[in-house]
């Protein structure tokens, strides 16, 4: 039986709880048998060079190799991944560009076959995918009590891997936005409205440059991977996601009264984000 992860509360104080205990529950959960037995099969399949073909019609192990890199939805897109892996031996493909997401890029560079269409990785490479496995489905249970803390952990360990100092702003705005839960968080903590979806990709990328430096008075993109603003940027995610599923709740008109209130009628732990929080 897989080890469930232990998350008390919701929002901020949740999140306060998730980050103390991680370490701990996480070396739980990876020493649950289901976990070890796939990291075990991972590492026996990947302990010597396999064909692409064997690789992508061998679901366990195409599955654990997605899920290390936060693509486990991705998992039964066999054709897709040996399109994938075709495409990043080609120098002259613009296939991975043009999909615009970083998790598949690194899948793809990490797997990348040689010249003979094996795929032949280093036992460190191995070791290294098998504990992002680890992590990777850990955040997955979380997302199964709590969709929100499993944002706020996938943006926290994707955010420095998307914003890089040797890229134009253009080129990381581009992968933040292709990044799913980096944009999710980033959407809630800057309050844009469900139409900014809907705008053009250039216009999206304007927008979420204009309200990081109001929102969070940064100078440069890359400011966003210093520890202290990855903590500002999930506080407020946090207080805002929390504060919209309380209007589910309460409806409109109840939430306005209740703002109004100093809200009071929020709840205890509504009304205990907005205390906690540098809001």
């Amino acid at each position: 039986m897989v080890f469930q992860p232990v998350i008390p509360l919701s929002g901020l104080a949740g999140w306060a709880f998730l980050q103390s205990t991680y370490d701990s529950q996480l070396e739980t959960y990876s020493n649950s048998a289901q976990v070890k037995n796939d990291i075990d099969y991972f590492t026996e399949k990947l302990s010597k060079p396999i064909a692409v073909e064997d690789f992508v019609t061998d679901g366990r192990l195409r599955r654990i190799a997605l899920t290390s890199f936060g693509l486990s939805e991705e998992s039964w897109k066999t054709g897709y991944v040996r399109t994938v892996l075709d495409e990043v031996q080609d120098p002259e493909s613009t296939f991975l560009a043009r999909l615009n997401n970083q998790a598949y890029t690194d899948f793809a560079n990490a797997l990348r076959p040689n010249a003979d269409g094996m795929i032949n990785l280093a036992s460190a490479q191995v070791e290294r995918m098998a504990g992002q496995y680890a992590s990777e489905s850990f955040e997955e249970a979380v997302g199964e009590q709590d969709n929100a803390m499993r944002l706020s952990l996938n943006y926290q360990s994707e955010i420095s891997n998307l914003v890089d100092a040797d890229s134009t702003d253009q080129t990381n705005l581009y992968r933040m936005l292709g990044s799913v839960p980096v944009r999710t968080v980033m959407e809630t903590a800057l309050g844009l409205p469900s139409e900014f979806a809907t705008l053009d990709i250039d216009r999206q990328a304007e927008i979420l440059d204009e309200e990081l430096q109001k929102k969070f008075n940064i100078s440069s993109l890359t400011d966003l991977t210093e520890p202290d603003m990855i903590d500002r940027v999930i506080q407020r995610y946090q207080v805002l996601d929390s504060l919209n599923q309380s209007a589910v709740a309460t409806g409109s008109a109840a939430t306005a009264l209740t703002l109004l209130s100093n809200a009071v009628g929020f709840g205890a732990v509504a009304s205990q984000n907005l205390f906690l929080s540098n809001f």
